[in-house]
C-alpha cells in the first residue's frame, strides 16, 4: 500500500505548529540559522570567476562613437546607404525619408595599448585597458525599444516574469556575503532605466535571489535605520518576535516565501551595520578617489558607484549591478549625439577603467568578470530632428568584458564597412549569458527552474554557445 504523503504532511505541520516555541521552533531554528537560499553552492564545473560587475549603459551607447573604427562612414557622411543594407530592416524612431542618409562620426579613433584595439577619443581613459579586456564587436539582440530590450539584455527574455541574470547567478551560486545581499544594484544619472525593478528581479524564482537597490543618499534603503528611541536590544527582541511568528506560519503552510521574508528582516537586522559602512567610503585614500575620479565622497555618482561595486565584492557580493542613464542620442533637444555624447562618455570614461586598474592592483580582478555595454547599439544612418543623433540597431554593437578568465587585449567578430550588421563571429544576447555562467563554472542548459509545469532558464530554450575564443 502507497503512504498517504498528503496525510503525513499535514500531521506534521499540525503537529510542528502545536509545538509553540518548542520542538518546532528549535528545529526552525537550527535549519534558518542562516539563509540556506543563498549559502555558498556546488558549480557544475571549476569555475573562472566568483563575482560580476555589470557597468549597464541605459539607453544604448553608441558602438560608432566609442570602438568601431569606420573611416568609409566618415568618408560617405550625408550619402545614401545601399538599400540592401535596410531592405527588410525595422528601426524604431525612423522613417524612411531618413533611413539611407550615412552619419560619419565627429569624433577621431585611435590604436591603443600592445594589441592595436581602436578605440574614439571620447574614451581616453578605456583607450589604456585595451590590453586587459575583451572587445565584442558583434552582439546582437532580439528587441529594438528600450524596456523590452533592457529586460531581454537582462533576463534573456522580453516577457514579464523572467529572472534576472544577477537573480540566476545568486540561484546558482549563492554568496558569500552574511551581512550584504547577494545581489546589489546601484543607480546614477537622472532617472531610473526604463522597465525598472523588474531588470533586477528575480521572475519566478523566490524572491530571495532578487536584487537590491541601495541608495547614494540617507538610508542605503528606506526605512533601514533604527528609530533613536529605540534600543539595539529592543530592536532585536522585535525582530525575534516577528521571525517566531513568521516561522510557525511556515510549517503551518509550506510557504517559501514566508523564508524570504524571515531572511529578509535578519539580513536588514544585519545590514544596520554593514551598509553604512559599506557606504562610507572616508577610509578610502585620496588617491582611490583620484584614481576613479571621485570628487565628492557623498554625492550621487557613476564613479562612486564604481568604488561602491569593488567595496561589494571585497565583501563577498556575489552581482553588483550599475545603471547609468541618459544614453538615448536621437537628436532630441536633450538627445544630441555631438553634444550629449561626449559629455556622457566623461562620466564613466574615468571610473570604468579605475575599477578595472582597482581591481587588478588588489589582485581581484582573476575572481571578478566586469562587463560594459547597453540593451543595443546604434544605426549608422543619422537621424535629424531638432539636432543630429542616431536610432535603436540590434543588429551589431559592442560590448567589454574584463577579469574573470577573459582574455585581454581581444577584439572578436567583424562588422561590415558601415558597421551595420556582424560579417564574421556574430554574438547573441544568449551567447553572453552562456558565457558570463560559464566562467562562474555553471552550464547554462543545466541552471534550470521548475514553474507551473516548465523548466525556465536564463538562456531561454534557443540555442545558445560559449563566446571559446575570448576565453583564457
Amino acid at each position: 500500500m502507497r503512504p498517504n504523503t498528503q496525510l503525513r504532511d499535514s500531521t506534521r505541520r499540525h503537529f510542528f505548529s502545536r509545538c509553540g516555541i518548542g520542538v518546532g521552533s528549535m528545529a526552525l531554528s537550527s535549519l534558518m540559522a542562516r539563509d540556506a537560499a543563498l549559502a555558498p553552492k556546488k558549480t557544475h564545473f571549476p569555475a573562472k570567476a566568483k563575482n560580476v560587475i555589470f557597468l549597464f549603459m541605459a539607453g544604448g551607447p553608441s558602438q560608432l562613437e566609442t570602438f568601431e573604427y569606420k573611416p568609409l562612414l566618415t568618408k560617405l557622411n550625408g550619402k545614401p546607404i545601399p538599400e540592401s543594407y535596410t531592405k527588410g530592416k525595422r528601426f524604431a524612431f525612423m522613417d524612411s525619408s531618413h533611413r539611407s542618409d550615412l552619419l560619419g562620426p565627429k569624433i577621431g579613433f585611435k590604436q591603443h595599448g600592445q594589441c592595436g584595439a581602436w578605440v574614439s577619443d571620447y574614451l581616453p581613459h578605456t583607450a589604456k585597458i585595451v590590453d586587459d579586456i575583451s572587445l565584442v564587436t558583434t552582439c546582437k539582440t532580439d528587441l529594438f525599444n528600450h524596456a523590452p530590450a533592457k529586460m531581454y539584455m537582462n533576463t534573456g527574455s522580453g516577457l514579464f516574469g523572467r529572472p534576472s541574470m544577477g537573480a540566476w547567478v545568486t540561484y546558482g551560486l549563492g554568496s558569500e556575503c552574511d551581512d550584504l545581499p547577494g545581489f546589489v544594484v546601484l543607480q546614477s544619472g537622472p532617472r531610473g532605466p526604463r522597465g525598472g525593478a523588474v531588470l533586477w528581479g528575480s521572475g519566478v524564482l523566490p524572491t530571495t535571489y532578487q536584487g537590491v537597490p541601495l541608495r547614494n543618499q540617507g538610508d542605503p534603503i528606506v526605512n533601514l535605520s533604527t528609530p533613536k528611541e529605540i534600543s539595539a536590544a529592543q530592536q532585536r527582541q522585535v525582530v525575534d518576535a516577528v521571525r517566531e511568528l513568521n516561522m510557525k506560519r511556515l510549517v503551518e503552510t509550506g510557504d517559501q516565501e514566508i523564508t524570504t521574508r524571515i531572511n529578509a528582516y535578519e539580513m536588514a537586522f544585519r545590514m544596520q551595520t554593514s551598509a553604512p559602512e559599506l557606504m562610507d567610503t572616508s577610509g578610502e585614500s585620496q588617491a582611490t578617489l583620484d584614481l576613479y575620479g571621485v570628487k565628492d565622497p557623498k554625492e550621487t555618482s557613476f564613479a562612486r558607484n564604481c568604488l561602491l561595486a569593488r567595496r561589494l565584492v571585497e565583501r563577498g557580493v556575489r552581482f553588483v549591478q550599475l545603471y547609468d542613464t541618459n544614453w538615448d542620442h536621437h537628436g532630441g533637444p536633450t538627445e544630441n549625439l555631438e553634444k550629449h555624447m561626449p559629455l556622457k562618455c566623461k562620466d564613466i570614461d574615468q571610473a570604468s577603467a579605475a575599477l578595472v586598474k582597482d581591481l587588478k592592483q588588489r589582485g581581484l580582478l582573476d575572481d571578478t568578470i566586469v562587463i560594459w555595454g547597453g540593451e543595443f547599439g546604434r544605426t549608422p544612418m543619422g537621424e535629424v530632428r531638432e539636432s543630429t543623433g542616431r536610432n535603436h540597431h540590434i543588429d551589431a554593437f559592442t560590448m567589454w568584458f574584463a577579469g574573470g578568465g577573459f582574455k585581454g587585449g581581444v577584439t572578436h567578430g567583424v562588422t561590415d564597412e558601415f558597421g551595420f550588421g556582424a560579417i564574421e563571429n556574430p554574438v547573441h544576447v544568449h551567447d553572453i549569458h552562456a558565457t558570463i555562467l560559464h566562467q562562474l563554472g555553471i552550464d547554462h542548459e543545466k541552471l534550470t527552474f521548475r514553474s507551473q509545469g516548465l523548466d525556465f532558464r536564463l538562456t531561454g530554450v534557443d540555442p545558445a554557445k560559449v563566446i571559446k575564443p575570448i576565453l583564457a
